[in-house]
């Protein structure tokens, strides 16, 4: 009993109750890019930038979800633009929460907006009060089915319904083409997920 007890209580918290960290130390071995965008590992945070010449590119988990709750933290370089990605199945698939600040090319679309492949955005952040342009934010996704919700610093900026994915899918990162985004750096931690019913 006492062994037992010892044991409970090396299991960090996270575990017990169904999440895991999707970012293992300093190895991206469990997943896997898409494209030519530069990906490492600093400070316990997924790093992205352009790779040579401007590449773009995305990074993905092996595993895939298709009902879930997704927490992380991130912190942009602008201008830029990216966002997890999920239920990914394959090029022209999935959905975006994105990381983004583009007024001139999609005016009153802040990050924390959802984007669908092939709809383009399908429910939109105009809530500026819900980021933190220069630091470190905390984004939460839950996808129920056809319903998604998205939360940013602690507030819902999206709730809605889609059924163009249903999964199941990925889990990503974007590092977006394009010059204007040649300074872009994006960087994602505590990066977790908890598989819902």
């Amino acid at each position: 009993m006492r062994r037992m007890l010892f044991a409970m209580l090396l299991v960090p918290a996270a575990w017990a109750a169904g999440w895991t960290s999707l970012i293992h130390g300093t190895t991206l071995s469990n997943w896997q890019a898409e494209g030519n965008a530069d990906w490492k590992v600093e400070n316990g945070a997924i790093v992205g930038r352009q790779g040579a010449g401007g590449a773009p590119g995305d990074l993905f988990t092996r595993e895939r979800w298709t009902n879930f709750e997704l927490e992380s933290e991130w912190m942009m370089h602008w201008p830029g633009n990216s966002g997890i990605w999920f239920r990914w199945m394959g090029p022209k698939t999935g959905y975006q929460a994105d990381f983004l600040d583009e007024p001139e090319s999609y005016p009153g679309t802040l990050s924390g907006s959802l984007y669908c492949m092939g709809k383009a955005f399908i429910a939109k952040n105009s809530d500026a009060s819900s980021l933190n342009r220069d630091g470190w934010n905390k984004m939460r996704i839950v996808a129920k089915g056809d319903h998604f919700t998205i939360e940013m610093n602690g507030k819902k900026v999206v709730d809605v319904h889609d059924s163009t994915f249903a999964g199941p899918g990925s889990v990503g990162i974007q590092v977006h083409a394009g010059k204007a985004f040649g300074a872009m750096e994006v960087r994602v931690r505590n990066l977790r997920l908890r598989p819902l019913q």
